[in-house]
C-alpha cells in the first residue's frame, strides 16, 4: 500500500510538471497565469513546475531506496529492482520510453492542425484519424503471418520503420494548403507501424521476465510507456507552439511591420494561448495576418513532426541493444512469453 501511494506520487508529480510546465512556467511563474487551487494562489516567484519535479526525485529515491530495504529483509515489494538486472527488459523499457516520445507526441498537433488550420470539424478530423486505427487493425492480422517468418524483434524494427516513415513523410508534405489527402496515407502507414511494433515490443520486453515477476514486469514496461507519452506531449507541445509563435513573430515583423508592437505581440499570444483556434478568428478579421497564422501554425506543426521521427529514429536504434538470450520463437502469435524454464 506504502510502495503503491509513494509510485502515484512519483507519477502524478512528473506528469503534472511536464503537462503543465508551458502553463504555469518552467521556472518562473507567470503573474498572468498564476498555479491557484479554489481561492489560494500560489505565493512564490517561482513556479511550481520544479517544486513538483523535486516531488518526483524525493518520491523515486523513497521508492527505491524502501524496495531495496524490503528486499535485504526478504519481504514483498511494489516492485522487484532485480528485473532491471535482465538486460531485455531493461533495454527493452528504455527503448519503448523512448518510441512513446514519439508514437503519441504527434497526436497532440495533428488534431489542432487539422481543425485550426485545414478548417475541418471534429467528425472530420476523427474520419482522417481513423486511418491511423485501420492502418493498427491490420497490423494485428498481419503480425500472425509475419511472425512465420520473422522474430518478433525483426517486426518491431519493421513497424518502427514504418512509423518513422509515415511521420517524416507527413512532416515533408505537410503545407497550410494541404488536405486529408497527404494525410491519410501518411497516418495509415504510422498506424500500421503502432499495430506491429507495439505488441511485439511488449512480448520482446518480458522474455527473460520469471514467471512469478510478469505482473510487475508487464506494469513496469506499462508505465514507462506512459511517462513516455507524457513526455512526448510536453516536448512536442513545447516545439509546437514555440516554433508557430516565433515563425509568427518573424512574418509579422518582416511583413506586417506597419502593425503597432503591441498588436502584433498580441497577435503572437493570442496564437499561442488558443492552440490556434484563434486562426479562423483572426482570418475573419483580417485574411492575409490570418494566411500568416495558418503557415506559422503550420511551421510549428512540421518541427513537431520532425522531432517526433527523430525520437522514432532513436528508439529504432536502441532495439539493436535488445539481445533476448531465450528462443524469441517460445513467443505465441500475441506476443505474450512463455514460462521459464529455469
Amino acid at each position: 500500500m506504502v510502495g503503491a501511494l509513494i509510485s502515484v506520487i512519483a507519477s502524478a508529480s512528473l506528469v503534472f510538471g511536464l503537462i503543465e510546465g508551458r502553463t504555469y512556467g518552467w521556472w518562473q511563474s507567470k503573474p498572468d497565469a498564476p498555479f491557484t487551487v479554489g481561492d489560494w494562489k500560489w505565493p512564490f516567484d517561482v513556479s511550481i513546475v520544479p517544486i513538483s519535479f523535486v516531488i518526483t526525485v524525493i518520491a523515486v529515491i523513497v521508492f527505491i531506496t524502501r524496495a531495496k530495504r524490503r528486499e535485504r529483509l526478504g519481504k514483498p515489494s511494489l516492485l522487484s529492482l532485480a528485473l532491471f538486472g535482465i538486460p531485455s527488459f531493461r533495454n527493452g523499457n528504455i527503448a519503448a520510453l523512448i518510441v512513446s516520445l514519439g508514437e503519441f507526441g504527434i497526436l497532440l498537433a495533428i488534431p489542432l492542425w487539422l481543425q485550426n488550420v485545414a478548417g475541418y470539424g471534429a467528425l472530420q478530423t476523427g474520419f482522417v484519424l481513423l486511418a491511423l486505427a485501420v492502418g493498427s487493425f491490420m497490423a494485428s492480422g498481419m503480425s500472425s503471418g509475419m511472425l512465420k517468418k520473422m522474430t518478433p524483434i525483426a517486426i518491431v524494427r519493421v513497424g518502427l520503420f514504418l512509423e518513422f516513415a509515415g511521420i517524416l513523410a507527413l512532416a515533408i508534405g505537410l503545407s497550410a494548403g494541404s488536405t486529408w489527402v497527404i494525410l491519410v496515407p501518411c497516418l495509415f502507414f504510422y498506424g500500421l507501424g503502432v499495430g506491429l511494433a507495439t505488441a511485439q515490443l511488449t512480448g520482446v520486453i518480458l522474455i527473460e521476465v520469471p514467471k512469478e515477476l510478469s505482473g510487475q514486469g508487464s506494469g513496469t514496461q506499462s508505465t514507462a510507456r506512459q511517462i513516455g507519452s507524457a513526455l512526448g506531449i510536453a516536448i512536442l507541445g513545447t516545439v509546437l507552439f514555440t516554433a508557430s509563435g516565433a515563425h509568427f513573430e518573424q512574418t509579422l515583423e518582416q511583413d506586417f511591420a506597419s502593425l503597432p508592437s503591441e498588436a502584433r505581440s498580441e497577435l503572437v499570444t493570442t496564437l499561442d494561448r488558443s492552440a490556434g483556434a484563434a486562426i479562423p478568428a483572426i482570418t475573419a478579421k483580417d485574411p492575409d495576418v490570418g494566411a500568416a497564422a495558418a503557415e506559422a501554425f503550420t511551421a510549428g506543426t512540421k518541427w513537431s513532426a520532425y522531432i517526433g521521427a527523430a525520437f522514432l529514429a532513436v528508439g529504432f536504434l536502441t532495439t539493436f541493444r535488445l539481445h533476448p538470450q531465450r528462443d524469441e520463437s517460445e513467443h505465441s502469435d500475441a506476443g505474450v512469453p512463455q514460462p521459464s524454464a529455469q
